[in-house]
């Protein structure tokens, strides 16, 4: 216990909480664009299970985070399965047209996606994490717990700005495909080419966002026209 009261406790406590809030703001994101499709009942249930669970497999992560960083082709994986996720999160059709009853997901399906997609976003937060908390399983627990407030009340927030302005549901589809490329190009095969053109890092990021949002609107358009 006396390590709680020494400064680099504390501080490395802090540096925790600081990664967890700039990190965290695409898992606000992802958790948001998959809660909103539910009723307003299980919106908060989907936040709060899905934030937790996220939390908790940071956790785990970490444990094997680098092991699984150097594994070629991981990555490339992960990020084509961030793109399939967020196509698929903006493709959903969610809007009353001519009186139409709105179609809600289930609750299950959108912890599922939010877990899918934190475990591929995070391998390369909780690299950081685990740096800063030095070995202290203690200071990481404590760290990645206070963060899940910071992500609820983020999602939370994050929602209610997707009902009142939908053009936030693009762009935050966007920055899905943007992670997703990200992810694809910095798998551990593809390290040194990409160490010798660093532009290939944004342009594979760009394209990964455009292609979600170009391919997430023409599903949208597909299915508006199917029910018109």
């Amino acid at each position: 216990m006396d390590m709680l009261v020494t400064p680099e406790f504390w501080i490395g406590l802090m540096k925790i909480i600081w990664i967890n809030i700039i990190l965290s703001g695409d898992n606000a994101v992802v958790i948001a664009l998959a809660a909103r499709s539910l009723p307003p009942d299980q919106q908060r249930k989907a936040v709060l299970w899905g934030s937790g669970a996220a939390v908790v497999l940071r956790i785990i992560l970490t444990v094997v985070a680098a092991q699984l960083l150097a594994m070629s082709y991981l990555q490339i994986v992960g990020g084509l399965l961030l793109l399939w996720i967020g196509v698929q999160l903006l493709s959903e059709e969610d809007s009353e047209e001519d009186g139409e009853v709105k179609h809600y997901g289930s609750l299950m399906a959108a912890v599922r996606t939010i877990l899918i997609a934190d475990l591929i976003m995070s391998l390369d937060n909780v690299i950081a994490v685990a740096a800063a908390a030095k070995g202290s399983m203690v200071l990481l627990i404590l760290g990645l717990a206070i963060s899940i407030p910071l992500v609820i009340f983020g999602s939370t927030l994050m929602i209610k700005l997707m009902e009142r302005f939908p053009i936030i549901v693009t762009i935050g589809a966007g920055l899905i495909g943007w992670v997703g490329g990200e992810a694809i190009a910095g798998d551990n095969v593809l390290k040194d080419v990409v160490a010798a053109n660093p532009w290939i890092h944004y342009a594979a990021a760009a394209a990964g966002a455009v292609f979600v949002v170009a391919v997430g609107k023409a599903l949208q358009a597909r299915a508006s026209a199917k029910t018109a």
